[in-house]
């Protein structure tokens, strides 16, 4: 198997897991709970699907609004975390791939945020977001954020950024495949005295690009705040038909 279609599987574990726990503070988690709230515009006590959930931070904090959630990850180890963390079982928690969404018409509204869409080849991609499309009622609402926009993103990358979350320190190696439309990344992760390697690998879209694949698995497409050159995550949201 080629790298775009697995590396995914094994690469939320350890210390990359340690690192991604640390990432983002409780106050961050707050504000991007109540920007998720308002663009799902889902009533208090509407289902909402989170995917992937990784350890649980914006599910735990849409629970505590009101919102039944679902959250679906692969990695063992984030939900581990994430059960953990919600000591009065108020999500539920579903190891799965995130093609793999079997509720028909069952949600208000589902979200993916953060860097975590393009892990998958263009196949895998475009049949992710029809599983979400399936898995929502019509006319709720989707909310896609992605740094992975070619207009965006290149004029962002930086060769050999190190970045220092906790106790560990990251750096990161960036390589545009222009021909395939991917950013690879080696990740060196350093942490009391551990020293861990690790490879992943984005699709990148053109802004236009992602939009057709989203009104393709069945959405009508907004966006959250006008195209600009210099935004480095752009929200998307897509209502079903």
């Amino acid at each position: 198997m080629t790298l775009e279609s697995n590396w995914w599987e094994q690469f939320f574990e350890g210390v990359a897991v340690d690192l991604w726990l640390q990432a983002v503070s409780p106050e961050q988690t707050e504000r991007e709970a109540d920007a998720l709230a308002r663009m799902l515009a889902v009533p208090a006590g509407g289902e909402v699907l989170d995917v992937p959930c990784g350890a649980g931070r914006l599910s735990l904090a849409l629970a505590n609004r009101g919102y039944r959630m679902t959250g679906v990850d692969w990695s063992a180890e984030f939900l581990d975390h994430a059960r953990a963390r919600d000591a009065g079982n108020r999500v539920t928690w579903e190891r799965r791939d995130m093609r793999d969404l079997p509720w028909p018409a069952r949600f208000d509204g589902a979200f993916c945020v953060g860097n975590s869409f393009g892990y998958l080849d263009d196949e895998g991609n475009v049949a992710f977001v029809r599983a979400v499309a399936s898995a929502l009622k019509p006319g709720a609402r989707f909310v896609l954020e992605t740094p992975m926009i070619l207009e965006n993103l290149l004029g962002h990358l930086q060769d050999r950024p190190w970045w220092k979350v906790g106790d560990t320190h990251l750096l990161v190696v960036n390589a545009y495949d222009a021909t395939r439309g991917r950013l690879h990344i080696e990740y060196t992760f350093v942490s009391n005295g551990r020293v861990e390697v690790r490879r992943g690998s984005h699709r990148a879209y053109t802004y236009r690009q992602l939009v057709e694949l989203i009104e393709a698995a069945g959405f009508t497409v907004e966006t959250d705040s006008p195209w600009t050159r210099d935004a480095k995550m752009i929200s998307f949201i897509a209502t079903r038909r």
